[in-house]
């Protein structure tokens, strides 16, 4: 009886192991080159493990990659790259604090983007609340 209540709690806790999700927030603060960076990470993230849950929160300099037309140092814009990870269930949020101290436009910022009433709040309520692993690349 004992072997077959263990077999079962072994099942139970293996079974719940690989149910879980993974969930990851990326912290993006600085510029455009540390995104186009963090971009590259990302994917290989999701080549890895493609059933990762991502959320890429963004404040200060972070910001500046998803505004319309921003574009890396070799005059690449972000906005495809950002599309395709969007496409693969990559969110991205930016912080309002951030916009109204630099006084951008909301609609300044890509489609595929969420603002959120604070970046660092966010990647905060992420880790407490929702459980998910903090990268910051």
């Amino acid at each position: 009886m004992f072997k077959f209540f263990l077999s079962l709690v072994l099942a139970m806790c293996f079974g719940f192991a690989q149910g879980q999700d993974i969930k990851v927030v990326y912290h993006i603060n600085t510029g455009v080159e540390s995104a186009a960076a963090a971009l590259n990470n990302i994917q290989n993230h999701l080549n890895a493990e493609p059933g990762v849950k991502i959320v890429v929160v963004t404040h200060g300099p972070g910001i500046d990659f998803l505004l319309q037309d921003a574009k890396d140092s070799k005059g690449r814009e972000f906005s495809s790259a950002v599309s395709d990870l969007s496409a693969k269930g990559v969110q991205f949020r930016v912080c309002n604090n951030t916009l109204v101290s630099r006084n951008i436009n909301p609609d300044k910022l890509l489609m595929e983007t969420t603002v959120v009433p604070s970046g660092v709040a966010e990647v905060a309520r992420l880790q407490a609340k929702e459980g998910y692993v903090y990268l910051k690349p």
